[in-house]
């Protein structure tokens, strides 16, 4: 009993120890149980204070002080940081989110020895702001479309142009340009406001008398330059385009009426009339035709027919208009002008062709002239439209022309002589009609160059005061058709606006015609209204390649080199003027006192 009792008191002794553990271990479990419960999930309507909690956790267990304390975040904070991170402690009106990082800053990479870096390029910019300025200056200047400002010796036209009647602003734009001319009569007839538009326009700024050489204009010096246009100024602003009728008249003066005043008729006349004046209708016969046109020899006169003012096209072409054949006939007549050698000239020179009369004709294409047509297809094969195809009604404009014989495309030269001959003709004319009226004739190809022969070897040019006899030899040259010339006659600039025709400048690649006109177009820059005298040299250049390239004759190799050169000095002149003055022509200038033509 004793060893049972001590035995079963022994076990329940070890009993109540174990026992007493285990109620201690588990009221432990239930304390730690409890508290992560109602940490994660407070017990409904309980509200515990910071003060209560902070007790309660003081009692249990202090390692979890981080996990309860909402309120107090100081040992979180404290735990970032020292993990080497930014602290995300809010505060008032600050940003609940970690600031990134700044990217740092690259330095530029080294340059290469030996190199240097590239300059900035703003090619596109440049181009871009070109564009836009380019298309400003079209909308709202007369002004060239690439160039900023007009320049004559040391002065620099910037002076803004009013805004005008398109033609008085057109004429302004020239006269500040040619500082050369003074004030024109002619403008202070048209400010005057005369009763008819038509009398002070065309009766005196077309006729052929009164057109005006510009080295004949009182000098302006460079220096006084703006001087010369203060009248015009002047007058300009007391312009009214809102009351004064006539600036409005002028932009609607009808071009076939004026046309009719320049070939001196009141009304139309008939084709066969005209010819009749001239030879036997039943000896028309025609020489040659064009695209705008026909020609046809009456007497010791060719004819050109020039229909215009239709409403369809002739020979796959639209019809010229009248105001087309109004600058074109002015520029005949003033051409014309430099035939005369007077005693106070101061250029003058015969191989543009004469103009011998102008007239205006309208009607049906009569039977002699359909026959004479007619006959020249069978033998030639006419490229254009039969004459009966023309209504009634049909306009037309005649040039009764001196006849200068062959073209140069058919016309066979003998020897290098005639060549140079040729050449040197044709260079005097354009420097004389450069200096005297900024001539161009921008079409100078080997059908618009007509040849003869005749007796006399010597024939007189003045340049710019300076008289010269050129020789050659037996051959005359007359050169034609100024459709697509330019002119200032000192009262007007007339010109074609090629640029209105872009299938001019897209001739086959090679061909020497056509490759012309497009470096013409880079000289003008697409602006034609323009001065560009380099356009004759490039003219001058074609003729020397058709010489070199296209005719036959007798010649050595020296005479082709000698031709290579002068095209390579060619190229670097500037104008015919300075052409003129080539080492090739030298031995073909005559001194002044040997006899003349």
């Amino acid at each position: 009993m004793d060893r049972k009792a001590k035995a079963g008191g022994q076990v329940a002794i070890w009993s109540e120890i174990i026992g007493a553990s285990e109620s201690e271990e588990q009221q432990s479990t239930n304390t730690t149980t409890q508290l992560i419960y109602h940490r994660r999930r407070p017990p409904p309507h309980t509200r515990t204070t910071p003060s209560e909690s902070v007790e309660v956790l003081e009692t249990s267990n202090r390692n979890r002080l981080s996990l309860v304390a909402a309120n107090k975040r100081v040992s979180w904070n404290r735990s970032l940081s020292t993990r080497g991170r930014t602290s995300i402690a809010v505060g008032p009106c600050e940003k609940n989110l970690p600031q990134p990082k700044q990217a740092k800053r690259r330095g530029k990479p080294p340059v290469p020895k030996g190199k240097f870096p590239e300059p900035l390029s703003f090619e596109e910019e440049r181009e871009y702001f070109q564009e836009v300025d380019a298309f400003e200056l079209l909308e709202e200047s007369p002004s060239p479309k690439h160039f900023g400002t007009w320049a004559t010796g040391n002065q620099t036209v910037t002076a803004p142009i009013p805004h005008v009647s398109s033609r008085l602003e057109k004429w302004l734009f020239s006269k500040k340009m040619n500082f050369s001319c003074g004030p024109s009569s002619t403008l202070s007839k048209i400010l005057e406001a005369p009763a008819s538009p038509m009398d002070s326009i065309y009766s005196d700024g077309l006729k052929f008398s009164s057109l005006r050489t510009p080295e004949k204009c009182n000098p302006i010096s460079t220096s006084g330059g703006d001087d010369g246009c203060q009248d015009i100024n002047a007058a300009i602003r007391k312009l009214s385009l809102a009351s004064t009728p006539t600036s409005s008249d002028l932009d609607h003066v009808d071009p076939f009426s004026a046309l009719l005043e320049i070939c001196q008729q009141s009304a139309p006349s008939k084709l066969l009339d005209l010819f009749s004046k001239y030879c036997d209708p039943e000896s028309i016969a025609k020489v040659g035709e064009g695209t705008y046109g026909e020609a046809f020899r009456a007497g010791n006169t060719v004819c050109k027919i020039v229909p215009f003012d239709g409403d369809f096209p002739v020979n796959g072409e639209v019809q010229k208009k009248s105001e087309e054949l109004l600058e074109e006939a002015v520029l005949s007549q003033t051409l014309n002008s430099l035939r005369e050698f007077k005693d106070d000239v101061f250029n003058a020179c015969t191989t543009f062709i004469e103009t011998i009369d102008l007239k205006v004709c309208q009607g049906p294409y009569d039977a002699a002239l359909i026959r004479a047509w007619e006959k020249w297809d069978e033998k030639n094969g006419s490229e254009n439209d039969h004459p009966k195809e023309f209504p009634g009604k049909q306009r037309y404009v005649v040039f009764v022309l001196q006849h200068g014989g062959k073209d140069l495309e058919s016309f066979v030269l003998k020897n290098f002589d005639e060549a140079r001959s040729l050449l040197v003709q044709v260079t005097a004319a354009l420097a004389v009609a450069e200096a005297a009226y900024e001539f161009e004739h921008r079409d100078l190809h080997w059908g618009n160059i007509l040849l003869s022969r005749r007796d006399s070897h010597t024939m007189k040019f003045i340049l710019e005061g300076k008289k010269m006899f050129i020789r050659t030899f037996g051959l005359l040259v007359s050169i034609i058709d100024f459709t697509l010339s330019r002119i200032n006659t000192g009262e007007s600039i007339f010109f074609l606006d090629l640029s209105m025709d872009p299938y001019l400048f897209k001739g086959p690649k090679g061909d020497k015609q056509s490759e012309t006109y497009r470096k013409m177009k880079e000289v003008t820059e697409d602006y034609w209204e323009g001065s560009f005298p380099r356009t004759n040299v490039l003219w001058l250049l074609y003729l020397v390649d058709i010489v070199l390239l296209k005719k036959t004759f007798v010649r050595s190799s020296k005479n082709e080199r000698d031709l290579r050169s002068l095209k390579k000095r060619l190229d670097k002149y500037d104008s015919a003027k300075e052409a003129i003055f080539d080492p090739f022509f030298s031995d073909l200038l005559v001194d002044p006192t040997t006899p003349c033509e």
